[in-house]
């Protein structure tokens, strides 16, 4: 695949690890974030600032019993999507642990699936080898449409003009998935115990753009027509409003209690699909084993922790040094870490579910021990749902 036009725009330092082939920043992160967010401006025009995401995968999946197959073998129900319309599912392994994360957008005849870049083979090759005799085809496309984030400013809003006038479309529908995370979809459940969800106003969009228009539309940057923001200001967004992303929460033990993904990618009444055992009695009978949380970080020291750090219970000083030969025992570790541009440095962490929801916490990093203080987005509580009342969509979700 042919580097990003993106990456040549002045100031682009490159992201690494599962994000490399895309810019991380352009020289002011924080300002990048204050646009992304920023909704409309003097001009009317919906968003401000656009994302390269053209290193995710596109996967196609054609034929009249696309919606059907996918539905059977994954976690939402999908098979009555209408044209336009958009979703999230997760493929689960037999015991319920997340494998992929899919974006889906159908345009009537092909069902779009967008993924991070390392789930694109993965996935296409296991769709490829379940199709069986059903009348579907399956394509990698990712060679042929890059993939172009943003921030709406309303569930309604539409993309600025400059990406409107180089977008992909499929059967007469602009190809723009819409996130489905500001509500509780029908059939699914939410853990956060908070009455304003902080992703009540995530109205993040993806937007497929053929990858020959991607050098104009960096050119509508350079000229001033579009502005641009690089990785880091969309993910300190994504922390900010608790949404999971496979490539950064997700690890070979993760199910998707544990992340609260039961709010958008997953019905809990839907019928069968590989994984939904473990996905029924976790919700109703147990509870998830860990839980995410989100952390307001200690900037006091400059030290910012990295993914996969450590975290403790208890503060700086009362944590016992490793190199004592008497460690205290890691309660979980960090997931996502940004600077958001009000907060200040935040994170995501995956704990233990039996840490104390008020405990401070202990991030150990190489430079350092950084305090932080913990908000559950998933509850201790959390599931063991046989009795309760179960929770609805909040007024005006989606009801498909």
């Amino acid at each position: 695949m042919a580097a990003s036009p993106f990456l040549s725009l002045t100031g682009a330092v490159a992201a690494s690890g599962a994000d490399s082939g895309i810019a991380s920043h352009y020289g002011n992160p924080l300002v990048e974030q204050r646009m992304l967010a920023a909704g409309p401006d003097a001009a009317g025009r919906a968003v401000r600032a656009v994302v390269d995401l053209s290193n995710r995968g596109v996967i196609s999946v054609s034929g009249p019993d696309r919606l059907t197959w996918l539905d059977s073998v994954t976690s939402q129900s999908i098979r009555a999507l209408a044209a336009g319309e958009s979703a999230e599912t997760l493929l689960l392994g037999a015991n319920g642990r997340i494998e992929h994360a899919i974006r889906v957008l159908d345009d009537g005849e092909t069902a779009w699936l967008l993924v991070d870049a390392d789930e694109t083979a993965p996935l296409a090759t296991w769709l490829a080898s379940m199709r069986f005799t059903l009348r579907v085809e399956i394509a990698d496309r990712t060679e042929e449409f890059a993939t172009i984030g943003w921030l709406a400013s309303s569930a309604d809003a539409s993309a600025p003009a400059a990406l409107l006038d180089v977008a992909a479309s499929g059967n007469g529908v602009t190809l723009t998935w819409a996130d489905p995370w500001p509500e509780v979809v029908a059939g699914g459940v939410q853990y956060a115990e908070v009455t304003d969800h902080p992703g009540a106003d995530w109205w993040w969009r993806e937007t497929l753009v053929p990858r020959e228009s991607l050098p104009a539309l960096a050119d509508a940057v350079t000229s001033g027509e579009l502005a641009v923001a690089g990785l880091l200001a969309a993910e300190a967004l994504r922390i900010a409003a608790w949404r999971p992303r496979l490539s950064t929460e997700v690890d070979e033990r993760s199910i998707p209690h544990e992340l609260d993904w039961l709010r958008s990618a997953v019905h809990l009444s839907k019928g069968c699909y590989r994984g939904q055992e473990t996905v029924a009695k976790v919700h109703n009978l147990g509870h998830p084993p860990r839980r995410l949380v989100f952390l307001h970080l200690d900037g006091s020291e400059a030290v910012l922790p990295a993914a996969g750090d450590e975290v403790f219970a208890g503060v700086p000083g009362d944590i016992r040094s490793a190199q004592s030969g008497t460690p205290a025992d890691a309660v979980g570790h960090v997931t996502s870490v940004g600077i958001h541009h009000e907060w200040g440095p935040i994170a995501l962490a995956v704990v233990k579910r039996q840490v104390d929801p008020d405990a401070p916490l202990v991030v150990r990093t190489a430079d350092g021990d950084v305090a932080a203080t913990a908000e559950s987005i998933v509850s201790p509580e959390a599931g063991a749902a046989v009795g309760r009342v179960p929770r609805l969509p909040r007024l005006g979700a989606r009801t498909r």
